[in-house]
């Protein structure tokens, strides 16, 4: 008689705090302080902080309450925690598309980040930011999560397929587009990162 073994998450990875919160419901607090502000960071970027805070919240509740589906095969969490942040956003799109617009309009607003991340992004990104913001209002609502997350948020191929649940030829194809779509409205400029490619 073959008996499965049942792999435990390693310890202080986020599937073994994730499995911990089932017995012990405070654990879970130790993943929200792990990973709240990344997650603010990126649900800023895309929707502006006052809508920020409440969407990171609304994220981690949802995660609480779907804790006991997580697959602990998997020890980053951060993939599943940007895709119900990424679900969330989309119910806030025509917020989103506003931002766009006010970015676009005015060349003073300033993304949510570290004073030294803002005035890097001021001198490297003013000229291109209201066409930028232009061209992402008119990306579809796939093709932006997809590069966003990519862009944004730092995750590999792989982690965004994850985030929205969606096969890793998908997000090549869909961050194909969004990047040509990009070029062409920014006169050949590409401003997302090459370095998660693969």
């Amino acid at each position: 008689m073959v008996r499965e073994v049942i792999a435990e998450p390693a310890i202080g990875t986020d599937a073994a705090l994730i499995a911990g919160s089932l017995v012990r419901p405070e654990e879970f607090a130790a993943l929200f302080d792990r990973h709240s502000a990344m997650v603010y960071r990126y649900v800023a970027r895309r929707l502006g902080a006052q809508v920020a805070e409440d969407i990171v919240g609304e994220t981690f509740l949802v995660a609480f309450r779907r804790r006991q589906r997580y697959d602990t095969a998997f020890v980053d969490a951060r993939p599943w925690l940007l895709g119900i942040a990424t679900k969330l956003i989309s119910r806030h799109r025509r917020a989103e598309a506003a931002r766009y617009r006010a970015i676009r309009s005015s060349q003073d607003e300033r993304p949510a980040e570290s004073p030294v991340e803002r005035i890097l992004d001021e001198v490297t990104a003013l000229r291109t930011r209201p066409a930028l913001a232009c061209a992402l209002a008119g990306l579809s609502r796939g093709d932006r999560d997809t590069l966003l997350l990519i862009a944004w948020a730092d995750l590999t191929y792989e982690e965004t397929a994850a985030a929205l649940n969606i096969p890793v030829g998908t997000v090549r194809s869909r961050l194909h587009r969004a990047r040509r779509q990009l070029r062409a409205a920014l006169g050949g400029i590409d401003p997302t990162k090459e370095s998660n490619d693969g």
